[in-house]
């Protein structure tokens, strides 16, 4: 009997790997179950559902250039293959809809943005604003700074 696509067989597993499950098939064939073939649930560690010597019913994916793709959840029944996308009630229940995160904020006390919207100003008038927010920050800076007693004049040692 020839392994064709489609074929249900029963195999023993023969190797575990992180990605996947060798299976030993009849007619001294091996075929791989990938992970995401093994069970209808997410699977983190796949030696939690095989384990080497373990007999398991396989389906035929493909055949390509003599490596043979198999499937284990597919060979399941069919009301048992369904188990990842339906959820108890009660997983439903607590489950909030999706809302985005409000937008970000400028970091600090800082304004960037004028929430006033009055007409628009001139260059000069904007040019003028900016400097004397830059020159109140910097003079904020300075006083802080010099609360720790740093200088930034000096040796680089920082102290006065």
């Amino acid at each position: 009997m020839a392994i064709e696509v489609g074929m249900i067989l029963e195999g023993k597993v023969s190797g575990i790997t992180k990605f996947g499950a060798f299976v030993d098939l009849p007619e001294s064939k091996t075929g791989m179950v990938h992970i995401s073939e093994v069970a209808p649930t997410f699977i983190n560690e796949i030696s939690d559902y095989v384990k080497v010597g373990q007999e398991v019913k396989v389906k035929v994916l493909a055949i390509n250039d003599g490596k043979i793709s198999l499937s284990m959840k597919q060979a399941l029944p069919k009301d048992t293959q369904h188990q990842k996308n339906s959820r108890k009630p009660s997983q439903n229940r607590n489950r909030q809809p999706y809302k985005p995160a409000p937008p970000v904020k400028s970091p600090g006390d800082y304004e960037w943005q004028s929430s006033k919207k009055s007409s628009p100003s001139t260059f000069e008038d904007m040019m003028s604003r900016f400097k004397q927010t830059s020159e109140d920050k910097m003079s904020d800076l300075k006083r802080g700074g010099e609360s720790r007693g740093y200088s930034r004049r000096g040796n680089g040692s920082g102290r006065r």
